[in-house]
């Protein structure tokens, strides 16, 4: 094992106070606006993180969360049926400018747990501080635009339409019941870019947090709790095989949000009675290609390349997942793509800039190890130092070169610091790659002859849900669309589309007679519908 590693993981001494964390065994979950007390089993969290002690390494027990089963996931599913009751409930039918108001009720709490919920991120999922608090603040701000943009929903559909002789109104409302089910990688924001418009269109919520960053919800229950009118929004804890089969099965779901495997969201769509009933809204597995093409500037590329492909560790759906580099550069971009690496700081969360951190998921280090092998057995080698080295939870990235079909690792989505690189030489390799791929949320094409990458553009436009030139795969900017094809996605998210995805239009029409005015104009002046008013929110 060499230094880079033996160094990696500290002693106690030298965690910092400011971001030690203490055990927490959370019993508590929220049902119907109680925080119940669990008396059952739990399941234990694990840190990715490991502490020396003495000669030994030993991996940190950080706490416990809830192991609740059917019995209180269907107690769950039935407060935030009642809650919505048909459309009826208080929630559904308050009036827009009133949900917002609950909406940043909640988020003035939110705020106050962010040192408790950054800490929290970086202990259960590796992340670094930079990003465990970028991660927070874009959340917050990610509500902020939110309730900034449903207000301009609500404006431009306070007025009066009349065509064809018809008059009407027409406005969003919501669907349903919405079980919401977010990532490890970021639990908080991708989990709430669902969550937060669920709620706020009037859906009431099961929630179920993802199976790694489970405690760092803990400091938000009460916010939650306090934030809504009961049943509006449960969170439940537990075994997915436990807990979410048993609520799809009851046809009780109406939404069904949800960012994971395919395969996983395919599992659970089987079981609801009612397929046609079910509106899913799901992010799911990508393998985004690069393009590096002969004349591409390659100090502005590599820089993109390598933080599009082991930001985070690679654990991003919108990561860089294979890279094809043309074989006139390939030897001069792995020779600088490998410089750049060996720039990478490994370390831990909090040490500052850090780049490279352990991994979360249980054995994924040995999963990675095994996609290394098989490249290897059928031709490819490691191509920088210190490379696929693994201690414990951390896995040192691994470039892997010349990587062909052969490989598992040219098909699956890997989700961690390994980058396979492949070479070409004619523009249909790369394209029958992303054409032939069972994914398409992304690629980026890296270059400057214009007409070329206008080819490649109009190649991937009905493949992919978004082309990058020039730069790396990413969600952002919030407001831009975010979705796939293929296998990658089902629906599309921005702070808009996110709106629109959980909620339907409906309108109230008449015929435009004077009688029928004076009925329309006396319900709006009186006030007497929520939905048909002229109100303005400021």
């Amino acid at each position: 094992m060499s230094k880079i590693l033996a160094d990696v993981f500290p002693e106690a001494v030298a965690i910092p106070e400011q971001y030690r964390v203490s055990y927490q065994e959370q019993r508590e979950y929220l049902i119907n606006g109680e925080l119940r007390h669990w008396p059952g089993a739990l399941n234990t969290v694990q840190s990715p993180v490991y502490v020396k002690e003495g000669d030994e390494i030993k991996q940190q027990v950080i706490g416990a969360t809830p192991l609740l089963t059917a019995h209180e996931a269907l107690h769950a599913l039935n407060a935030a049926v009642d809650a919505y009751n048909l459309g009826h409930g208080r929630w559904p039918a308050m009036s827009v400018a009133e949900r917002i108001s609950h909406i940043e009720k909640f988020l003035e709490q939110m705020r106050e747990q962010r040192d408790a919920v950054v800490k929290l991120l970086m202990w259960e999922i590796g992340k670094t501080l930079k990003d465990s608090e970028k991660e927070f603040d874009r959340t917050c701000d990610y509500i902020v635009d939110t309730v900034k943009a449903l207000k301009e929903l609500d404006r431009n559909s306070a007025k009066l339409i009349e065509e064809q002789g018809f008059m009407a109104q027409i406005r969003r409302v919501p669907l349903g019941v919405a079980l919401c089910m977010g990532p490890f990688n970021y639990p908080l924001n991708e989990t709430f870019s669902t969550l937060i418009p669920a709620l706020i269109m009037g859906n009431t919520v099961v929630f179920k947090p993802a199976k790694y960053g489970v405690l760092l919800i803990r400091p938000l229950l009460k916010a939650f709790q306090e934030s809504f009118p009961p049943g509006v929004i449960n969170i439940i804890y537990g075994k997915g095989r436990d807990t979410v089969g048993a609520l799809m099965e009851t046809g009780k779901i109406d939404v069904f949000a949800f960012i994971g495997t395919n395969k996983g969201a395919n599992d659970l769509k089987r079981l609801h009675p009612k397929p046609h009933r079910l509106k899913s809204i799901l992010g799911l597995d990508a393998k985004n290609p690069a393009l590096v093409l002969p004349d591409a500037d390659l100090d502005q590329t590599v820089s993109e390349c390598v933080t599009g492909s082991l930001s985070f560790n690679g654990q991003r759906c919108t990561a860089l997942k294979i890279l094809f580099v043309h074989k006139s550069i390939v030897n001069e971009f792995i020779e600088r793509f490998n410089a750049e690496v060996e720039k990478l700081k490994p370390g831990m969360p909090w040490d500052s800039g850090v780049q490279l951190t352990p991994l979360p998921e249980p054995g994924k280090a040995d999963y990675l190890r095994g996609l290394v092998e098989d490249a290897k057995a059928h031709g490819a080698k490691i191509m920088n130092l210190h490379g696929g080295e693994i201690l414990h939870s951390f896995f040192y990235p691994a470039v892997l070169y010349p990587v062909n079909a052969n490989m598992n690792v040219y098909r699956e989505e890997q989700f961690g610091p390994v980058v396979p690189i492949v070479p070409f030489e004619k523009d249909e390799e790369a394209i029958q790659y992303v054409v032939n791929s069972n994914f398409g949320q992304q690629v980026s094409i890296f270059g400057n002859d214009s007409k070329k990458i206008a080819m490649y553009i109009d190649m991937f436009t009905n493949q992919v849900g978004r082309i990058n030139v020039n730069t790396q795969c990413q969600r952002g900017p919030d407001s831009f669309p975010f979705n796939g094809r293929k296998d990658s996605a089902e629906g599309t998210l921005s702070v808009a589309d996110a709106l629109r995805v959980f909620s339907i239009r409906t309108l109230v029409a008449t015929k435009s007679t004077e009688a029928n005015k004076q009925i329309i104009s006396t319900i709006i002046r009186n006030r007497e519908s929520v939905f048909l008013s002229t109100d303005y929110i400021m």
